[in-house]
Parts: structure tokens; C-alpha cells; sequence
């Protein structure tokens, strides 16, 4: 097969720890011709989708740690071409957020692209209508209280009645903007002013869930079935953000019960819409995000685990290419 992996640029890739690496790894174990787009590279051309892309070979250097500088001796480029996006056997958006209007106009150009026969995973529609944080309120019975709101005096009351509530952006990616208010409710309205931009912009804003300190799990789904190992983000000391990017600490971990509970509740509908990766953010027995766009954390499963997660998301494409 010839997979376009849309994705940020390679020279950034962190491979010791990147997933899409893992990904692309997984692929040319197994003959796939490997082919790299950035999100600007994508136009329409005599009303086709096209992409500017480069075919990839891997050249088995290994990156065992953080680099001081982005390497990029981890790949070659083979050529270089202009082709049809419906021409690929498969196309995988990885590109990572922040979902402003150009990563909007990026699905709508990949779904003008599956009308021309591409198939595109995951499904740029259902990217484009799951908010990562506002598709939790679709599954109440998973979740903690929360609210999504821009008004002040809301807030004031949610906080009020559940005393310790954490605060965050709806585009927020890595743990990016995200604050606790204790029972003292300090800075809540200075906390409030920053995040809505004087009540410019919505929020959500979530009881907090004391497990934190265990972990903020990250559970995948891959076409429909639950990864057998989560991945728990501990929080390094004085923090409440278990993010990798915010300097958690990754332990992987056997689903629990809850865990299963939750992933086999969602995994039917989120794969019934088109969404073949999705990344379940779970604390304690609650479901807090939904990521769809690029989620994370195949390497330190397989590193820790030696579960094949990239393996069987190339298990998935290539058998959805087989049915069509």
C-alpha cells in the first residue's frame, strides 16, 4: 500500500517517542510505501485534492532519548511528487493541534477528497464535529460534573457547589491552559478573565477528581477495540496536570474495570462515525477528553508493554482498505 501520513514536519519528530514514527515504522516493516504531507501542501488543482508529497524511507537510525536539537537523519527522502490524494491507498491525519481555521479548512479538503475516492482516516468529518473536550457532555454517564459556559456567575456557582474545579480552554492541547481553583476560590475571577478573554471565549469547567494523583490514563481505541494497556500520566510534584508535555511521568497499565467499562461503552459509536484512533483521557473512574486529532502514547505502551499498538492500527487500515 502507498500511505500519506499528514503530520507536522518531520525534522521535529521526536521518534523515541512519537507515535506517527511508530506508525510509519509498523508500515514499512510490512512492504508500505511511506509518503509525508504538511497541511500546506494540500490544494485543490483542475478540482482534484492534491498534496505536494514526499516518499519516505526509514534509515533504522534510533533516537533513544530527547535530542538537543531536531534530527532528521531518522529518514530519506526517495521523490518528491504532486499526486491525488484519492491516489494513496490510504491517508492518516496526524497533524497535531491547534484546530484554528486552517486545521477546519484541512477537513474539508480531505473530505472533498473522499468524494474523489480518498480514504482518509480518521474520517475528517467526525474530526471536525468532536471537539475534544466538548464530546464528553454526549456520555454524562461517564463523566464528572461539568459545565461549558462563558458566563461569570456560572463558574461562580459550579465552583460554589463542588468547591475544587479545575478550569480549561476548549483548544487546548498538552494540558495548555488548564487551572485549579481550590475551596478558597483565589483568583477564580482573575483565572475566569484570562481563559474567556473577558468572556469573549467559552470554557469548560470540571469537579476535580483527586485520582489525578494516580494518573490521568490515557486509554486508545483502534477501529472499534480497546488497546489492552493504558498509559497513566502521573504528575510530577506540585502539579495537577498529568500531560506528558507538562512534565507527567507515562506508567503503563492494564485496563481496569471502569477502564473497559468506559472504552467499550464509546468504542461501537465513535468508530460507527469514522473515527479509527481515539484517544480516551480517563482519571480515576471519569472520562474528561475525547482526542481525535492525533492522539498519543503507542511508545511508551510498546516500550513498557511490548503490546504491537502500531501494529494493529496498520492491522486496521489495511483491512479497511481491503473492504473498500
Amino acid at each position: 500500500m502507498r500511505i500519506a501520513f499528514i503530520a507536522d514536519p518531520l525534522e521535529q519528530f521526536r521518534i523515541y517517542k512519537d507515535s506517527t514514527f511508530a506508525m510509519m515504522e509498523a508500515a514499512a516493516k510490512r512492504g508500505h510505501e511511506l509518503w509525508a504531507i504538511l497541511q500546506p501542501d494540500m490544494a485543490v488543482v483542475d478540482a482534484r485534492v492534491v498534496a505536494t508529497a514526499r516518499r519516505i524511507v526509514l534509515t533504522g537510525v534510533a533516537h533513544d532519548s530527547e535530542p538537543h536539537d531536531p534530527r532528521a537523519d531518522w529518514f530519506a527522502v526517495a521523490e518528491t511528487a504532486d499526486i491525488a490524494l484519492a491516489d494513496f491507498d490510504a491517508v492518516v491525519m496526524r497533524k497535531d493541534p491547534p484546530f484554528d481555521m486552517e486545521y477546519v479548512y484541512s477537513t474539508f479538503l480531505l473530505e472533498r477528497a473522499e468524494a474523489e475516492g480518498a480514504r482518509v482516516f480518521n474520517k475528517p468529518r467526525a474530526i471536525r464535529d468532536h471537539n475534544e473536550k466538548l464530546a464528553i457532555t454526549e456520555f454524562p454517564q461517564y463523566t464528572a460534573p461539568t459545565i461549558v459556559t462563558r458566563s461569570l456567575e456560572r463558574v461562580r456557582a459550579f465552583h460554589a457547589e463542588h468547591r475544587d474545579v479545575i478550569l480549561k480552554p476548549l483548544d487546548g492541547m498538552g494540558g495548555m491552559g488548564i487551572f485549579r481553583v481550590r475551596d478558597d476560590g483565589l483568583n477564580l475571577g482573575s483565572i475566569f478573565e484570562t481563559l474567556t478573554r473577558d468572556g469573549a471565549r467559552t470554557i469548560m469547567v470540571q469537579r476535580y477528581i483527586p485520582e489525578i494523583v494516580d494518573g490521568d490514563k490515557r486509554v486508545l481505541l483502534i477501529a472499534g477495540q480497546p488497546v489492552p494497556f493504558c498509559l497513566a500520566r502521573i504528575p510530577m510534584a506540585g502539579e495537577t496536570r498529568g500531560n506528558l508535555a507538562a512534565g507527567g511521568t507515562g506508567v503503563a497499565r492494564p485496563l481496569s474495570e471502569r477502564d473497559r467499562e468506559i472504552a467499550t461503552g464509546l468504542a461501537p459509536t465513535l468508530w460507527a462515525r469514522g473515527l479509527m484512533l481515539v484517544g480516551l483521557d480517563v482519571i480515576g473512574a471519569n472520562l474528561t477528553e475525547i482526542n481525535v486529532t492525533s492522539p498519543t502514547c503507542f511508545r511508551e505502551i510498546m516500550d513498557q508493554t511490548g503490546f504491537d499498538v502500531a501494529g494493529m492500527m496498520i492491522d486496521a487500515i489495511e483491512r479497511a482498505r481491503a473492504a473498500g
